[in-house]
């Protein structure tokens, strides 16, 4: 039975907050290709982004009025909903040695000094970007894996087998080794549901290997909750084999 293979990632969000719009425009210009960018001029209207459609990664200015960006990467990472997205802090050069520190402090995942090297910038973002879209592929094959443990109450279901035939002749009836003596509806459900949860493992071990080539944080402990998911399905099927 082949397995199926994981539907094709939505394109990742990137969302960028500058109150100056020729920075925006530069931001938008490196990480453009790399996914669906976002613009928002002010901290306020950053939050209210974040709160309507999810990003996979943030990029914020440190030096703006009203809400600066430390005050919006504290508030962002204090909301439930926005709490895991990962934030970049960028700042211009002149800047106070402190600023990364504080940074770090708020919840940043990294802090840039601008001019930045766009090369450099995208290959930071695109390492947010994989992980995220490595999180949402294991998110949904853990989903299909629960729908299919919870499926009849988790619990294998046997078809009742159909009463022997009546048959004119004492005689005993031998098949041949090319034919199949049991019926298909006589046949125990859980066999077809083993086949099933095989299919699963093999969708784990290939989110598995994903999430050890990724260079990001966080890979290799999710790929030991997908090692862990394989072993309970594999204790399962050995359990519902015998």
């Amino acid at each position: 039975m082949t397995a199926t293979q994981p539907a094709a990632p939505e394109t990742a969000s990137i969302l960028i907050v500058d109150d100056m719009e020729e920075n925006l425009v530069a931001l938008e210009a490196v990480l453009g290709s790399l996914g669906h960018v976002v613009r928002a001029h002010s901290g306020e209207e950053a939050l209210k982004a974040m709160l309507r459609q999810e990003f996979a990664v943030v990029l914020i200015d440190v030096l703006m009025p009203g809400m600066n960006g430390f005050e919006t990467a504290a508030n962002i990472k204090g909301l439930d909903q926005t709490k895991d997205v990962p934030i970049i802090l960028l700042t211009g050069a002149a800047v106070d040695p402190n600023y990364a520190y504080r940074g770090y402090t708020v919840g940043a995942a990294d802090f840039l000094i601008k001019p930045f090297d766009p090369w450099l910038l995208r290959t930071k973002v695109n390492v947010f970007l994989d992980l995220f879209r490595k999180n949402r592929q294991l998110t949904d094959q853990s989903e299909q894996l629960k729908r299919l443990l919870t499926a009849d109450g988790g619990r294998p279901t046997v078809t009742p087998s159909a009463p022997p035939p009546t048959c004119a002749s004492t005689e005993p009836s031998y098949g041949t080794d090319d034919e199949d003596t049991t019926d298909s509806a006589e046949r125990p459900a859980f066999l077809d549901d083993t086949g099933r949860l095989s299919e699963v493992v093999g969708q784990l071990a290939q989110a598995e290997l994903l999430l050890r080539d990724a260079n990001g944080p966080g890979g290799a402990d999710l790929a030991d909750r997908v090692v862990e998911l394989e072993q309970a399905v594999g204790r399962l099927m050995t359990e519902r084999e015998t």
